[in-house]
């Protein structure tokens, strides 16, 4: 605050300084803890630009190559940090490249504040160069959103958009600055938000329906836990670790609540969903009591809700009432932060350890095993397959390494094979399923958490989509490593195409560039791997770097994913093969 010493006037309550909207900006940022942002410059936002390179001391900004790209990295610090990601772009076509990343934040309640410039007020709805609607054209894809055209609303509502992005289930903000309130001179002053009118974002626990919900895991012969990222976000890893060693109770996850218990955990019985695992997908419609944990009940995970766990009651652990009921009804809703309320019915619960029913599970894990796993991960085939890529990974970080996935098989390969042993560990697009997450998702993540090793594994449609934030990289030397499993097709709509349209395979051939000479371009070491015998020593060196490194590995350009459920069927339905 040395910059503005002498414009400090004091008043009864608090200091306030006499400072123009766009160091408003600035000073509200570092005022929320912040320390690092991605954006890309503009005119509408070039303000604001101006006082950053004041703060670079303070402040540091990564400039993205797209502002998509912005949001992405954004989204990663969050998700490995736990703080708010930021991100900041200029009006128009800026703003607007900043709607997927707000779109995949939404539904994947990562808590992110985006804030964009705009013309002058005085030209709002003129069409005046680079203007668009962003508050009308973010409305669906944000928790909040506010455009301020003075440079007096500037503390209030960037307070604001802080308290709603973190609080509760977390969520995107957007904030659109006029430029006159970038320029405009207030006096200011600055309160962190603690609360906002009609807003009520932990709601209080009902100790009857926690007491409901325990007398119903008491009595229950088959009780199944899937939990979601809402135990992630909550701080509740611990608390649910508790619950189900008390309990006794087989527990899966979402690919979104992946990490919050070690994989190696004798009651962790692996995933739920589209290509979950064999033995949770059939035997959630044989448990007698369903147990949702921070998780919505996504058609991911149910497949057809006509079949979905009818023969079970449902306890759901959540912290949004509008998820209540609204894919799956609950005979008891347990509403709160997950934390609080696990910790809240563990003394409730009684010392089990339901072993006939988690030995179901562990006859069905083994035939997932003979059919599909083992041929994933120690194949006997020539070519190279996604599963024993993500094992030699696995082996080579002592299965600590950050995964950050894009969307595609590898995603499904990465989440059924990657091991964890520690939360905020595995960073994927789960809800929106965007192309061209990773790259961008990974430097956030790995900016997020230096100390932890960062490996993204993409496809190849996928890395083309945001392939320029390799630039970010290299200008920076994010010492993130960088994995292309490159099959030459769009391999997810691939087998789709084999599976379900008679093998007419529509626009999904890939005629890539050479990509290790465009990560060579980039000065990243790099290296392509088409053979076994040289996987297993390349993706070691890749791990022992302390430098960024490209790995492309071909694999077989026909191989697919399973388990699966085909869309619509019932997760009773799942293909081994």
């Amino acid at each position: 605050m040395d910059t503005v010493k002498d414009k400090r006037k004091s008043t009864k309550s608090e200091t306030t300084i006499k400072i123009s909207g766009a160091e408003a900006i600035i000073h509200c940022l570092l005022a929320e803890g912040v320390d690092l942002l991605y954006g890309y410059p503009g005119g509408a936002i070039m303000p604001v630009y101006d006082e950053l390179y004041k703060f670079q001391d303070k402040l540091t900004h990564i400039l993205t190559r797209h502002e998509q790209g912005a949001t992405h990295a954004a989204q990663g610090y969050a998700r490995v940090s736990g703080r708010v990601g930021v991100a900041m772009a200029t009006s128009g076509p800026g703003a607007t490249n900043l709607v997927t990343g707000l779109a995949d934040a939404q539904i994947d309640s990562t808590p992110m504040v985006c804030i964009t410039g705009q013309v002058p007020r005085h030209l709002l709805g003129s069409d005046a160069f680079q203007e668009t609607d962003i508050i009308g054209i973010s409305t669906p894809v944000t928790k909040w959103n506010y455009q301020i055209t003075r440079a007096s609303e500037i503390p209030e509502i960037m307070a604001k958009a802080f308290y709603i992005a973190k609080s509760g289930r977390p969520g995107p903000v957007l904030v659109d600055i006029t430029k006159n309130a970038q320029f405009e001179e207030f006096d200011f002053s600055y309160k962190k938000c603690k609360g906002v009118r009609s807003y009520n974002p932990t709601p209080k626990p009902n100790m009857g329906s926690i007491e409901a919900a325990a007398e119903l895991i008491n009595t229950a012969k088959k009780p199944f836990i899937v939990w979601g990222q809402g135990v992630i976000l909550g701080r509740a890893e611990e608390a649910l670790k508790a619950v189900i060693e008390k309990a006794g109770i087989p527990a899966a996850w979402t690919i979104m609540g992946e990490s919050a218990i070690p994989t190696s955990h004798p009651l962790n019985v692996g995933m739920v969903g589209m290509h979950g695992n064999y033995g949770p997908n059939v035997l959630t419609n044989e448990c007698d009591l369903l147990i949702a944990i921070g998780m919505r009940f996504d058609d991911r995970v149910t497949g057809s809700l006509d079949t979905y766990a009818k023969q079970a009651k449902v306890i759901h652990f959540e912290i949004d009432p509008a998820e209540i009921n609204k894919n799956v009804n609950a005979d008891v809703a347990v509403l709160g932060n997950s934390k609080k309320t696990l910790e809240l019915i563990l003394p409730l619960l009684n010392e089990n350890k339901h072993e006939d029913w988690h030995n179901e599970f562990k006859k069905r894990h083994q035939i997932e095993f003979d059919t599909v796993i083992k041929n994933d991960i120690h194949p006997t085939k020539e070519g190279l397959t996604m599963g024993e890529v993500i094992e030699e990974i696995n082996i080579a970080s002592g299965n600590k390494a950050v995964i950050v996935t894009d969307v595609g098989q590898h995603q499904m390969i990465a989440c059924r094979y990657a091991k964890f042993e520690q939360s905020k560990s595995n960073i994927t697009s789960g809800g929106l399923g965007t192309m061209g997450f990773a790259l961008p998702a990974a430097i956030g993540a790995k900016q997020g958490a230096m100390d932890r090793e960062v490996v993204a594994i993409i496809g190849d449609g996928g890395f083309q989509m945001t392939i320029q934030e390799l630039g970010v990289i290299f200008q920076h030397q994010i010492p993130v490593k960088i994995v292309v499993l490159n099959n030459d097709h769009l391999g997810m709509v691939r087998q789709w195409q084999e599976l379900f349209f008679e093998k007419r395979y529509a626009s999904t051939v890939m005629v890539n560039p050479d990509f290790v000479k465009i990560a060579e371009g980039y000065h990243i070491e790099s290296k392509r791997v088409s053979k076994r015998e040289d996987l297993k020593s390349t993706i070691q060196k890749m791990i022992a770097s302390d430098k960024p490194y490209f790995l492309e590995v071909k694999v077989e350009k026909e191989g697919n994913v399973f388990p699966m459920i085909p869309s619509g069927a019932s997760v009773s339905d799942v293909r081994l093969k």
